[in-house]
């Protein structure tokens, strides 16, 4: 026999009018919200790790000496406190030819430069000596291409040396505490070290993703309980015309599946036209390239099914009441009621978190697994706060909106919780980015450029580096640094110092004048030495303020959403409280405040224990306390709060619109 599932449900379907209509609707928009936003997170996942690939050929992997047909150097020099990478190759006499390094037709011949757009764009923009003057440019400069850049701002420069040069036989081979030069025989460029200003990002995007993809998660899996109210009515009704439980949860998973497929479909389309703007995004070293944000169909197609997915589970879990008491269903005489364990659940996975974390020493996975059973702590406790708070006001209202706010709250307590669950979470992120210094902390020689001595009397360095100052009308001091002077911008290394006197295009003019100084060494400032802090610590705070703004985005569409399906679930109570004569004000007044009241208490809370965590950060590091972080958290409250109640408003319409229709059917 034929089953009856696929036929009732499409003739439902058809059959739900223009309500049931625009209930779906609403579904489709935050499946395809949920979908656009993880698929952003994933491009940008994997964009951070092409990039970190397309930087790992300029660091030599070393190949035994008669492998070898080519010697490659790494060197970083800086201008305007910008990274400029500079790779010099140079091919072995009686050694087979070595192929084209990436970005490049061909291995580059002695004397010949080539450089990246943007290098070669800045060279055009600032004068000949601050930094044009450290390249050869003899016979013109050729240009690199994108496969050998990480993003299109990138400053990097391929120079051809013969293998007799002092630029290559003096290079500094770099350490495990210097990964911004080095010096190898190689046989080609299938490098395995990423650029320490790329080997971070993908770290930072999974610490990212981490923050947001339980606010996303829960933004898809909305989709399937839009609508709920009336769905359970529906239900119940056929539960009790001789429906069985199962053909109920097959109805309701190929409906909600169905939904689901069609936001994840249009979220998958949107995102592809969103890839040219996304790529315009600065993170790290710069923008994108296209290509580094494309997942790729197969990616796509499963992140399209893993929505619908959401969607079909999280509406089926609603359905418990109509398998067990369809009676009580239909008669609305189901009470939503949580649990005192959602409290002990919460107190034990804090204890948890709090004595895991104070032990120190967590690998990234440890880290991550942290931030989610927080996020799921509070994810438990939120339906068992709003309970309580809405008896508690039940008992002590004075004003018509707020009783009407406190039944509401009581009588559907995970309803109310998640229309503010997504601000309450991002709550969590801001208490932390806000006041946390989190980063680390570099090394102060402001106005110093120093050039390792490692051939050469540093004394005579020393003498050549005031000619070459004087030549280029650079005001400085020159001494000379021994191998005991640890606590200087040499390290214990041997070499000459300068100290500037002017502004930075000062220090740039100088570097450039002493880039012949040490063949194979070039000159660097605080910002080579800082590098590596410098990165992690620009990264993090850019990742922070992305989670900031996504979380806040997130929440505004959870929340718009919500209420405008929550407005059409309770079209027949608003309807029958209007026609009662209950003003429209106070129907409207009462919905605010359902929202206004959990979230002050909830996200007040996720944002204190946001504010303790940065705290212990800073303890940690022994930072003071930053005023500024004060004024940062008070913006990101009231730009979340004004965020929240404007999508609250957009459906505001919706409600005069509903109260206004005096025939209230029983659908």
């Amino acid at each position: 026999m034929r089953s009856p599932v696929l036929p009732l449900t499409w003739h439902l379907a058809r059959s739900s009018g223009r309500r049931g209509l625009q209930s779906h609707l609403l579904s489709v928009g935050a499946a395809a919200a949920g979908a656009l936003v993880l698929l952003t997170l994933l491009a940008a996942y994997l964009g951070s790790g092409a990039r970190a690939d397309r930087t790992a050929w300029r660091t030599p992997d070393a190949v035994p000496a008669q492998r070898a047909t080519a010697v490659q150097t790494l060197g970083t020099t800086y201008v305007g406190h910008r990274p400029v990478t500079v790779v010099s190759l140079a091919q072995l006499p009686n050694r087979p030819t070595t192929p084209a390094p990436p970005g490049l037709e061909r291995f580059p011949a002695p004397g010949r430069t080539s450089l990246s757009p943007a290098l070669a764009k800045l060279m055009r923009e600032l004068p000949a000596e601050r930094l044009a003057d450290r390249f050869p440019g003899e016979t013109g400069y050729g240009t690199i291409g994108e496969a050998g850049l990480a993003a299109p701002e990138e400053l990097v420069a391929v120079v051809g040396r013969t293998p007799t040069d002092p630029a290559i036989t003096h290079a500094a081979r770099g350490s495990a505490l210097d990964t911004l030069a080095a010096r190898a025989g190689v046989d080609g460029f299938s490098g395995t070290r990423p650029s320490v200003f790329t080997s971070f990002d993908q770290q930072a995007s999974v610490l990212g993703g981490a923050l947001l993809v339980v606010p996303v998660v829960v933004l898809a899996s909305a989709a399937g309980r839009l609508g709920a109210a009336r769905r359970e009515q529906r239900l119940a009704a056929l539960r009790l015309a001789g429906a069985t439980p199962r053909q109920i949860l097959a109805m309701t998973g190929v409906e909600s599946a169905a939904v689901g497929l069609a936001g994840g479909f249009l979220g998958a389309v949107a995102h592809i036209l969103l890839v040219p703007v996304l790529a315009r995004v600065p993170y790290g070293i710069g923008t994108w390239y296209a290509g580094q944000l494309w997942v790729g169909p197969t990616r796509l197609l499963a992140v399209v099914a893993l929505v619908a997915v959401l969607t079909s589970v999280s509406a089926m879990t609603t359905l418990r009441g109509v398998a067990r008491s369809p009676l009580g269903v239909a008669q609305q005489a189901d009470p939503r009621r949580t649990k005192l364990i959602r409290l002990v659940l919460f107190v034990a996975i804090g204890l948890y978190v709090a004595t895991t974390a104070h032990g120190g020493g967590l690998s990234t996975g440890q880290s991550l697994a942290l931030i989610v059973l927080v996020y799921g702590a509070f994810w438990t406790l939120g339906p068992w706060v709003v309970d309580m708070l809405g008896r508690l006001l039940s008992r002590f209202a004075r004003r018509p909106a707020t009783l009407l706010a406190a039944r509401r709250l009581s009588d559907d307590p995970r309803g109310a919780w998640r229309t503010v669950s997504g601000l309450v979470l991002a709550g969590l992120v801001a208490g932390f980015f806000t006041v946390g210094q989190v980063g680390i902390v570099g090394y102060a020689y402001p106005g110093q450029v120093a050039v390792r001595a490692d051939h050469g009397n540093p004394r005579e360095l020393a003498v050549q580096a005031r000619r070459l100052l004087d030549e280029a009308q650079v005001r400085a001091t020159v001494r000379t640094a021994d191998t005991d002077a640890w606590d200087g911008i040499l390290n214990g290394d041997q070499g000459v110092v300068v100290r500037v006197r002017g502004g930075q295009e000062q220090v740039d003019t100088a570097s450039t004048a002493l880039s012949s100084l040490s063949p194979g060494n070039l000159p660097f400032t605080q910002d080579y030495v800082n590098a590596e802090g410098d990165t992690t610590t620009r990264l993090i705070g850019e990742m922070g303020l992305a989670v900031l703004a996504l979380g806040f985005l997130v929440a505004a569409a959870s929340a718009g959403l919500t209420a405008a399906a929550t407005v059409l679930d309770r079209r027949r109570v608003y309807g029958l409280l209007r026609l009662a004569g209950t003003p429209l004000k106070v129907l409207d007044r009462a919905r605010m405040r359902e929202t206004a009241l959990p979230l002050v208490v909830l996200a007040g809370g996720t944002t204190a224990t946001g504010v303790y965590a940065a705290t212990k950060v800073n303890e940690m590091f022994h930072l003071e306390p930053d005023a500024s972080g004060a004024v940062r958290l008070a913006l990101c409250v009231g730009l979340g709060a004004v965020t929240m109640f404007a999508a609250l408003a957009g459906s505001r319409p919706l409600l005069r619109k509903v109260t206004a229709e005096r025939a209230q059917d029983p659908d």
